[in-house]
């Protein structure tokens, strides 16, 4: 009890720090998920959420028998997929490559440029977007021309329009994955590229079985968090970007719920569509990480 004692009045400062973030989260996250009543509800707001009617899984058969709901969640598995995918290929190579300068300047310039997206809005991209894709005065478009090419309407067509959610992410994105990819790298040890390279070893080798096992870890923690989210297709950016004409290749399942919940009051029906989403995502991120303990011997906790 006396080394109890000892060890609480060393640490209470800490719990202590805890306790507003501790306040934070249950005010904001666990005292809002009494609304999950609403899935099993008629929801009527007048008559709130203990008093509207009880329909037990009503708003999930619907949602089964919506018409468009498997398009909605391939959409969402589609292009959330192609984000993870990319998210971590693009980042690793530019870390991989900023890695081999030598002069500093450059490289430290190089990743303030990269990284400067990350603090920018969807709403002030998704303005910029807009504009350089635009087929009638766009940049991009205009650049097409030169070579002979007609325009696209890259944000209204349902053939690029996944793509260019794909490849404005990344833009946005890889610049802070690049900075956490060079942190590992740090924590090589240098001798192991002199001894490969007095055996023989070129840089193409030396990244292949030096570089990237070094960076495992880090890979197989950045994957197992980004599978958690692989139903999380990016609302922000796609709301900004989207329109009607494109629902069938960009409608995923939040601004399916945001329609439903905010615009036509389906209030029981799109907490049901959350819900199975958040149970979905759940299993996904139990299972990521299993098999990152499974396989790559790496604990997140």
């Amino acid at each position: 009890m006396h080394t109890r004692f000892r060890t609480w009045r060393r640490e209470w400062p800490l719990h202590l720090m805890v306790v507003p973030g501790l306040i934070i989260v249950i005010i904001f996250s666990y005292i809002p998920m009494a609304g999950i009543m609403m899935a099993f509800q008629k929801f009527i707001p007048s008559k709130g959420l203990f008093g509207s009617p009880f329909v037990g899984l009503k708003n999930f058969r619907f949602l089964m028998e919506y018409p468009d709901i498997g398009q909605i969640f391939f959409n969402t598995l589609f292009i959330a997929t192609m984000k993870i995918a990319a998210g971590l290929i693009v980042p690793i190579t530019i870390a991989i490559l900023l890695n081999e300068l030598s002069r500093q300047w450059i490289k430290r310039t190089f990743q303030t440029l990269v990284y400067l997206p990350h603090f920018m809005s969807w709403v002030l991209l998704s303005g910029i977007l807009i504009d350089v894709l635009s087929p009638s005065s766009g940049i991009v478009n205009q650049l097409l021309g030169v070579f002979g090419v007609q325009p696209v309407f890259f944000l209204g067509d349902n053939a690029w329009f996944p793509y260019v959610m794909v490849v404005s992410d990344v833009w946005k994105e890889f610049g802070f994955g690049t900075i956490v990819y060079l942190a590992a790298l740090t924590g090589i040890n240098p001798s192991l590229y002199e001894a490969a390279e007095m055996d023989g070893a070129g840089r193409w080798k030396q990244t292949l079985y030096i570089t990237l096992p070094g960076m495992m870890p880090i890979i197989v923690l950045m994957l197992t968090l980004n599978i958690g989210n692989v139903l999380n297709a990016g609302f922000d950016q796609i709301f900004n970007l989207y329109s009607p004409q494109v629902y069938e290749s960009a409608d995923i399942i939040d601004t399916f719920v945001f329609r439903m919940g905010v615009q036509q009051s389906q209030f029981g029906f799109a907490t049901a569509v959350g819900l199975l989403k958040s149970i979905v995502s759940f299993v996904l991120i139990s299972v990521s990480y299993l098999l990152a303990y499974r396989f790559a011997n790496y604990r997140i906790f």
